[in-house]
């Protein structure tokens, strides 16, 4: 047997994934509907929806199949999220990828399997739609469509999440992806021991902004802003606008000396690459930065308002 291997954007891939936060939720039957679909259509008795996370296949909706999860080291749709196309298996039991992949050799004893990957709209396959057969089989090129225009149904719906997990003007998470993410970032930090930190924003005389410049400076200014997030906080770090002038970004596995020093590198970025052409009014920011812990911060929520008071305390400061 060979395990499928990580695609090269691993780490964003699975970002973009627990930022929908449809990892562990109940049956849905839009979601349903399509996996019944292609049973009836392709005449097999296994269909799924599958979502591959770290270290399992995990369901979202499925025909033919009592568990909820597999491990992703034998899954056959961890081998189809590695390329664009449909990957079809006529016999597993003649392949060496998978002659010796317990699915094959033992129940339910899988034969073919065919599964197109589910692919966002920034180009991450997240999953697969797949057909599973007990018996040999061969798929002709109208099957093949067929199959395709099943899982562009699914990446439509997969997308939808995206965009409600999306802020529209800076193109950054909202806070439903920001909480989704901050849950899967956390418990992770807490198997590894790790420090996590979360720092509040909010921009300084946006109001003032908007009433002398215009909404349209406003936005340039809030997309300026996130785009320098982006520049500056590593690939492992997250952010958000949650709303209004309001950003926050996670940092994982770090220290407070090492988060303070982001937040200053923050400030620098957005004074060097100021442009009062572009920008109306220079922009500072009031910041707050707060540790997890685990015994005072019993959700996401608690963590994220602590941050938010400690940055509305540095704005108090500021003004006197």
């Amino acid at each position: 047997m060979i395990p499928p291997k990580n695609p090269d954007n691993e780490k964003e891939r699975l970002m973009a994934l627990k930022c929908l936060g449809i990892l562990d939720t109940p049956a849905q039957e839009h979601f349903d509907r399509i996996t019944r679909m292609a049973k009836r259509l392709f005449n097999v008795p296994i269909s799924s929806i599958s979502l591959i996370d770290e270290n399992r296949q995990w369901f979202k909706s499925k025909v033919g199949l009592e568990a909820t999860e597999t491990p992703r080291d034998i899954s056959f749709c961890g081998h189809t999220i590695l390329n664009d196309e449909t990957f079809i298996i006529e016999d597993a039991s003649k392949d060496e990828r998978f002659v010796a992949n317990p699915l094959v050799a033992g129940e339910p004893f899988i034969k073919f399997y065919a599964g197109h990957p589910l692919k966002t709209r920034d180009g991450y396959n997240l999953g697969t739609l797949c057909i599973l057969d007990l018996k040999p089989r061969t798929l002709s090129n109208e099957d093949i469509l067929t199959l395709k225009d099943l899982a562009s149904i699914v990446e439509d719906e997969l997308n939808a999440l995206k965009m409600a997990a999306s802020d529209e003007l800076t193109k950054i998470s909202n806070r439903r992806g920001f909480i989704e993410l901050a849950k899967h970032a956390i418990a992770m930090s807490a198997r590894q021991n790790a420090e996590s930190y979360i720092a509040y924003f909010d921009l300084n005389n946006f109001k003032v902004i908007n009433d002398t410049y215009g909404h349209s400076a406003g936005d340039k200014v809030l997309v300026y802003f996130a785009n320098q997030m982006q520049l500056t906080f590593r690939d492992s770090d997250f952010y958000a606008r949650i709303g209004g002038d309001e950003f926050v970004v996670f940092l994982s596995n770090t220290t407070e000396q090492l988060a303070k020093d982001a937040i200053e590198r923050l400030k620098l970025n957005i004074k060097n690459n100021y442009d009062k052409d572009e920008l109306p009014h220079p922009i500072l920011f009031s910041e707050g930065l707060i540790k997890y812990d685990q015994n005072r911060h019993h959700d996401i929520q608690s963590f994220i308002h602590e941050a938010d008071l400690a940055m509305f305390e540095d704005k108090r400061k500021t003004k006197k």
